[in-house]
């Protein structure tokens, strides 16, 4: 039989690995919260069997229980594989993070890495998400007064709800517990959310170059969700370059990044974001790109590769998830990635400090520089096409003067001067005697 390691398999040859197994069941707790391992087996999957005593299974279970907290109660028992005596551990566990000898480790593919600070903090926000969402805390400071009735009765429509009281409204959306207001309907529905919520707002600028040394415009926006997603739409199509094309006798307008991939992103940011942030979502129009970053990175151990392959959905802010689909802002199944990838292939996804920043590429800038390129590519070959005329000319008459030159191909003095110089330089022409009554000699190659 041949055993191979996984994120939930670990094979220890001997029980003198013990302080390596435990920090394996530690691991393998905090990212599947179940797992198994074998001693007598080779980390190649060769089954070595060893000496299985009774002492040996209770040092291991003593072990076990003296170095990794929260404590764990394991099934292990010896067995027989190939005819070889070997330990089977079997062990479960909910109570994330799982510490062996003091420290806090994650099972990444058949190893075990520690934890990071900013990682173990992550664990523990996943273990208790249900319990920590802001969107689904209770405003304290707010009133139904705050509340704009004409905001409320905007969204009711656009989801087919029918209007009454603005109470009434937030309780059917179940945005109201123990009579006051939860966050989300402060987001979503307050006249004024800046005054709950400072970070409720969307920062934009414009960039001269590919990067932030010359600012072109720098705009601040605040509002509800819907006006500041409003606002970063209308920003980035005021700021790239827009196409043209008929379809038929109507002339319909192509922005340079397609706009159901940037509006999905600009959703993305102000539905996923983590609002315990003080920081806003930012919108950056470079000349190359355009940047929609978001505070808070990937939740739930989300990963870049799984969002890009995997048809995935871990939420941050469920409840507000939840409205924004409501009235068809978002996709209930996480297919918003997806879709961004669907319309620009080349987009791209990436955390940097406590952000989460989505990328897509400003075409009008990489079909500028392919222009360029060719008109590069073009002047080069000019060039040398007017070097082997001037050659030529050089083979039918050795004593022809650069005036002469210049004339007869068009040229300007100084060009053929160049010419000349580099053709010398290439040591292709050379020049004998005197600039009057000498004459030139073309090198054969």
């Amino acid at each position: 039989m041949k055993f191979t390691e996984s994120e939930t398999l670990e094979l220890k040859k001997t029980t003198s690995e013990i302080k390596e197994a435990i920090i394996s069941i530690a691991a393998i707790l905090n990212k599947h919260q179940h797992g198994e391992l074998f001693f007598g087996i080779k980390n190649n999957g060769t089954v070595a069997g060893q000496n299985v005593t009774e002492k040996t299974i209770r040092d291991v279970s003593k072990s076990i229980a003296d170095h990794i907290e929260p404590k764990i109660y394991p099934h292990i028992n010896r067995i027989e594989i190939d005819g070889k005596a070997c330990i089977k551990v079997r062990f479960k566990g909910n109570d994330i993070p799982y510490f062996a000898y003091g420290r806090a480790y994650i099972r990444v593919a058949d190893e075990d890495r520690q934890l990071s600070a900013k990682e173990l903090e992550k664990l523990i926000l996943r273990k208790n998400k249900d319990k920590l969402r802001w969107d689904t805390e209770i405003c304290k400071e707010a009133k139904i007064t705050d509340i704009s009735s004409t905001k409320v009765k905007s969204f009711l429509k656009g989801s087919g709800l029918k209007y009454d009281t603005v109470r009434n409204a937030l309780e059917k959306l179940k945005l109201v517990s123990d009579g006051k207001l939860l966050n989300t309907a402060i987001i979503l529905f307050a006249k004024k959310p800046q005054a709950f919520f400072p970070n409720a707002r969307l920062r934009c600028a414009v960039f001269g170059t590919t990067d932030t040394s010359f600012t072109i415009d720098m705009q601040d926006f605040e509002g509800d969700l819907f006006y500041l997603i409003e606002k970063a739409e209308g920003y980035i199509l005021k700021n790239i370059h827009i196409g043209m094309k008929l379809e038929g006798l109507r002339r319909v307008d192509v922005p340079e990044i397609d706009k159901a991939a940037f509006r999905e992103a600009i959703i993305n940011a102000f539905c996923h974001r983590d609002y315990r942030e003080f920081d806003s979502v930012n919108i950056a129009v470079f000349k190359d790109r355009v940047e929609i970053r978001s505070p808070g990175l990937l939740y739930g151990g989300l990963t870049i590769e799984t969002i890009r392959t995997k048809m995935v959905s871990e939420r941050r802010n469920e409840m507000i998830a939840e409205m924004l689909h409501r009235v068809h802002f978002i996709e209930k199944w996480g297919r918003g990635i997806k879709l961004i990838l669907s319309k620009e292939p080349d987009a791209e996804f990436s955390e940097i400090g406590t952000k989460f920043i989505t990328t897509f590429k400003r075409k009008s800038y990489y079909e500028d520089k392919k222009v360029g390129e060719k008109g590069r590519e073009s002047k080069e070959k000019s060039k040398e096409k007017s070097k082997e005329k001037i050659l030529h000319l050089m083979v039918e008459n050795s004593a022809i003067t650069i005036q002469e030159i210049a004339e007869i191909l068009g040229m300007s003095l100084a060009g053929v001067e160049k010419s000349i110089r580099r053709l010398k330089q290439q040591e292709r022409l050379r020049r004998i005697g005197p600039d009057k009554g000498g004459y030139w000699e073309v090198v054969k190659k």
